[in-house]
């Protein structure tokens, strides 16, 4: 038997997972493969659970194949071979493979192989003539009590959080709490001692270039082949990368999408060791590399990242004005902000383009004063310079003039005329302008066109062109698609707004922008919404997304939201959806408007009125400072349901004010889409209306989304079914029959069939499945 030159721990505690399938293996004598990370004690566990009188150990990194010598055997005996990732010749791997093979074929034989990474493909032959048993290198890891009676061992008594930091550091990593214990509970230390421990038992026994490549991908977290290339200058990644993963297990993600990530603790090691054998401008040189290649990959705020990791001001100001030269849909101006907001005052008094990004921006995080300090500096720009630079600044000034969140439509046709002027003129250039910001909504997109509703039809007819025109192709199918919204908003007839949405939708695919398709596909969902068919809705949306996910990702956070309302129709669980929901609490960010007003739709489903009513605040005063008629609308009729659900006297004057306010636009579906939790509002209190015939059709279409959608914003807290419900119910769930049913509970069939409608009402679904899935998912059975 050969010596065991290896770390090992006295105190070694064997986890039981790992010893379970230990065990189980060795009682049937099944081939066993383990595999994990230096240090995380595979060798370990199988000194400590073998007879080593009736074992050989042997270590492929000091052992030559022809050295191993075993023979048939009369007893069981057990063969050990570790460390065969060191095995990285062609010529040593087929001769280990050779002698492999003959000791699977032995007799009494038990054999374990050992290695730091899955199972190596070049043994993945026998694999399909022997079924080996593997513990993987999760099974190696302590839970947190067995790593408390491993830390106890060392006279180290800590608090249970203690001890929980501690594993979150290392996992339950032998080898990190083996440290953790020599450094007397010491975290920061445990970790030094982990780096430096990788740096001299693992990384020097590789050849160079894996230590190179390990060192100049580890200034990123995550990397694609593309990355490492340009990080590294080899053409040869995906051989690295395949040598690195013979070696050890050091990646956390393999290839997931194109995407690999390190190992935390290697990275660092890495890092570590990349600071003391390159010199800082070679360590500024792979940083630029990676911000270049975010850059090309529009990863602006990675690459900005990098930038800053060594000051690079130049590619700073530069990529934030290429970005400034974007509209906010398709910019990052509200996620680059804490970068805009550190260049300095001259360096932005210097460009007209970053003059305009900082106004827009400014405008954005509703620092008005701010916002207009900028313009007028834009402003005095223009009036000192000539050529390009003067050109630049008015084309700047125009946009802001449009485009400005803050200034609402004020004498907005006079601009879009004067910018026809200009433009034909070429005394100006519009940069691009987007009229959605990504939202599936004109009238209620970049800015608020309310008023324009008043006169749709005839402003479409006297500056629809010219705006078509000054738009380029972020104005393709606006006519036809402004006037469908429009005509929804006001209750007309379904088929002209299907028509005009679906025509609209034809004229953007046709060189227009996907967000305009997304404003069609929108209203279309709605017109499915409100002929009962949500499933419609809900396919095209699906299906809409399919096709943003690869033309325009930065619509999907929006489609989703939008996928959740329609969900909350169907009376689906939507809890799932609030994980990627904006958090108002952290920071109000003015773009995600469309995505708050459906968390506050779900805050109230979930009957957390509290939360829905301080979202709402917030909303109503963005409204209010950034003229935003439709969303004050909206979030007053939200403001309305949630006061009647908490018992508020107020609740009434909140909806009087919602309708008189609405009914000045006469915007019907604004509360239709509400339909099923105003109805009884609506029919609890006398309200003022001005025009009966615009009332009428607003209850008339609220009682039909009631009937449809009779489990819409009910809280799903609030559902109470009767005792006989709950029990015909249950034995629906059975399998059992109405009749069945009938006989037991000593009931006619007409009673069961009137709970079953009731309950199918309540839960807001249309069969017993649908009932039985929902009653499970409120815990009702």
């Amino acid at each position: 038997m050969q010596k065991i030159v290896k770390f090992t721990d006295d105190k070694y505690i064997c986890p039981q997972k790992a010893i379970c399938k230990f065990r189980s293996a060795k009682k049937l004598r099944t081939p066993l493969y383990l595999y994990g990370v230096t240090g995380i004690g595979k060798t370990s566990l199988v000194m400590h659970n073998l007879n080593m009188k009736r074992c050989s150990y042997y270590s492929a990194s000091e052992t030559s194949a022809d050295q191993i010598k075993i023979k048939e055997q009369s007893a069981e005996y057990t063969v050990v071979l570790d460390d065969l990732q060191n095995l990285t010749d062609t010529t040593e791997r087929e001769s280990y493979f050779e002698v492999i093979c003959k000791l699977l074929s032995l007799n009494n034989v038990w054999l374990i192989l050992i290695a730091r990474c899955p199972f190596p493909r070049w043994l993945l032959p026998l694999r399909t003539k022997y079924i080996f048993a593997e513990i993987e290198e999760s099974d190696f890891l302590l839970s947190l009590d067995e790593q408390i009676t491993y830390i106890e061992q060392y006279d180290i008594h800590l608090t249970r959080e203690e001890h929980q930091k501690a594993w979150n550091l290392g996992g339950g990593n032998a080898l990190s709490l083996l440290f953790f214990a020599m450094e007397k509970g010491n975290l920061e230390l445990t970790q030094r001692r982990q780096w430096d421990y990788l740096e001299t038992h693992v990384y020097d026994q590789w050849d160079l270039e894996l230590q190179e490549f390990f060192m100049d991908i580890s200034i990123v977290e995550t990397f694609t082949v593309r990355l490492a290339s340009m990080l590294t200058g080899r053409s040869d990644v995906e051989k690295l990368i395949f040598r690195a993963e013979e070696v050890g297990n050091f990646f956390d993600i393999r290839g997931t999408d194109g995407i690999w990530k390190c190992r935390w603790p290697m990275r660092k090691s890495m890092q570590q060791r990349l600071r003391r054998k390159r010199s800082i401008e070679q360590i500024n040189h792979l940083y630029y590399v990676a911000g270049l290649y975010y850059e090309l990959e529009e990863k602006p705020l990675e690459a900005l990242s990098m930038y800053e990791k060594y000051n690079d001001m130049e590619s700073i100001s530069r990529l934030l004005i290429s970005n400034a030269r974007k509209n906010p849909s398709s910019g990052h101006f509200y996620e680059l902000r804490k970068y805009y907001l550190k260049l300095p005052e001259e360096l932005i008094s210097g460009s007209p383009v970053l003059m305009a990004g900082i106004s827009l921006l400014q405008s954005m995080l509703m620092n008005i004063e701010e916002s207009n300090r900028w313009y007028h500096q834009l402003e005095k720009f223009a009036e000192e310079h000539s050529g390009s630079m003067k050109k630049e600044a008015l084309s700047r000034l125009l946009y802001l003039k449009i485009a400005l969140p803050h200034t609402g439509t004020a004498n907005m046709i006079d601009l879009l005329k004067n910018a026809d002027l200009l433009i034909h003129n070429k005394k100006a250039v519009l940069p691009e302008l987007s009229v959605t910001s990504n939202l599936p909504s004109m009238m209620n997109g970049g800015k608020d066109f309310c008023e324009w509703s008043k006169r749709d039809t005839e402003l479409a007819l006297t500056i629809g062109k010219p705006v078509e025109f000054v738009l380029e192709k972020y104005g393709k199918g606006l006519v036809y698609l402004a006037l469908a919204e429009s005509y929804l908003e006001k209750g007309k007839d379904i088929f002209e707004i299907f028509s005009k949405a679906e025509k609209g939708r034809m004229d953007a695919e046709r060189g227009g922008m996907l967000e305009q398709v997304f404003v069609g596909t929108g209203i279309l969902a709605w017109l499915s919404v409100l002929k009962n068919d949500a499933d419609g809705a809900l396919v095209s949306l699906d299906a809409f997304r399919d096709r943003a996910e690869e033309e325009a990702p930065n619509l999907i956070s929006n489609i989703d939201a939008f996928i959740c309302r329609i969900k909350l129709y169907q009376g689906e669980d939507v809890s799932d959806w609030m994980k990627q929901a904006p958090d108002e609490n952290a920071e109000f960010c003015t773009m995600e408007r469309f995505r708050y007003l459906t968390k506050v739709r779900v805050y109230i489903s979930l009957g957390k009125l509290e939360a829905a009513y301080c979202l709402l605040q917030q909303l109503l005063h963005y409204a209010e400072i950034m003229k935003r008629t439709y969303i004050h609308m909206e979030a007053m009729i939200l403001l309305s349901i949630v006061q009647y659900k908490l018992e508020q006297k107020q609740w009434k004057d909140t909806l009087q004010t919602s309708i008189s306010q609405a009914e000045e636009y006469h915007f019907v579906r604004i509360f239709t889409r509400e339909g099923t939790a105003l109805l009884p509002m609506f029919e609890k209190c006398e309200f003022i209306w001005k025009d009966n015939s615009y009332r009428n059709q607003i209850m008339s279409e609220c009682r039909q989304m009631a009937k449809s959608y009779p489990s819409y914003l009910a809280s799903r807290n609030n559902i109470v079914l009767s005792e006989h419900a709950l029990e015909i119910l249950k034995l629906q769930s059975e399998g059992k029959s109405s009749a069945d049913i009938a006989k037991e509970l000593k009931i006619s069939e007409a009673t069961v069939k009137y709970h079953n409608k009731e309950t199918y009402r309540k839960l807001g679904v249309r069969n017993k499945a649908a009932a039985i899935t929902e009653a499970r998912k409120r815990k009702l059975i």
